[in-house]
């Protein structure tokens, strides 16, 4: 039946939507299994770095099952807020996740998309929100996200007209970070991702959890908590690791990025 499985290529734990003959369309139990994923990744100190994509080279993901998990929503057998974790609404997961868009892009799966911090597609790729077209909305964090990413009447095109977009637009639209050859594309996401875990751990969690944090706050109360943030990075110990490798022209070694330490 496929769910969703998890690899691990060193400090970079590989997240898949792993079922492929049909387009990777999550049932109700790969929900649970994706916000289970994504809490392993955070739990682990083993992992730096997330990569989530979809097996095999037709889709990423094409939301949300419609034989299962979408008539489970309308005959109101549960409330969408139970795909909170999936949909990382509330993350506490602070750790980079990159997103490799190796085909349809669809509904959920963008919806899912639009959780990550860094985005590469396929060539190939494409991407929609086909839920006004079928009578839903697509609630899984959209609603809230998409114009807060991209500008407002992009968003709105891409929601209201339920038109399906290329990579290439997808990155005109700054939806993506980069497009490249679909051969290329889990290659590209794996070697950004351990560049990534060269680089503090406690940096990157600090920068995350901040953006995510003060987005909404006035500006003035968002400054002091900056501030607080911007402290507990100063006088961590991969600063003093990150000042002392500078100062001595070496490659630093974080604490943060050795468990046993």
């Amino acid at each position: 039946m496929g769910g969703i499985t998890v690899e691990r290529d060193g400090p970079v734990g590989i997240i898949y939507f792993d079922r492929p003959d049909k387009l990777n369309a999550l049932t109700l139990a790969m929900y649970d299994e994706l916000g289970e994923a994504f809490a392993e990744v955070r739990d682990d100190d083993s992992l730096a770095v997330a990569v989530l994509t979809g097996r095999g080279d037709r889709a990423f993901c094409v939301g949300a099952d419609l034989t299962e998990s979408i008539p489970a929503l309308a005959e109101g057998r549960f409330d969408i807020s139970e795909w909170d974790a999936a949909h990382q609404k509330h993350t506490t997961l602070f750790k980079p996740v990159i997103a490799a868009i190796n085909g349809l892009c669809l509904g959920g799966g963008f919806e899912i998309m639009l959780s990550t911090d860094i985005r590469i597609a396929a060539d190939t790729a494409e991407f929609g929100l086909p839920e006004s077209g079928v009578g839903v909305v697509p609630a899984g964090g959209t609603l809230t996200r998409l114009t807060r990413q991209i500008p407002y009447v992009w968003a709105m095109e891409l929601m209201l007209q339920a038109d399906r977009i290329s990579a290439a637009t997808a990155l005109r639209y700054g939806l993506l970070n980069q497009v490249v050859p679909a051969p290329a594309l889990l290659d590209t996401a794996l070697e950004r991702a351990h560049r990534l875990a060269t680089r503090s751990g406690t940096a990157l969690e600090t920068i995350k959890e901040a953006v995510l944090r003060l987005g909404d706050l006035p500006q003035d109360q968002a400054f002091h908590s900056e501030a607080l943030y911007g402290q507990k990075a100063f006088m961590s110990a991969d600063a003093r690791e990150g000042l002392a490798a500078f100062a001595q022209r070496r490659p630093p070694k974080f604490p943060s990025r050795d468990p046993m330490v």
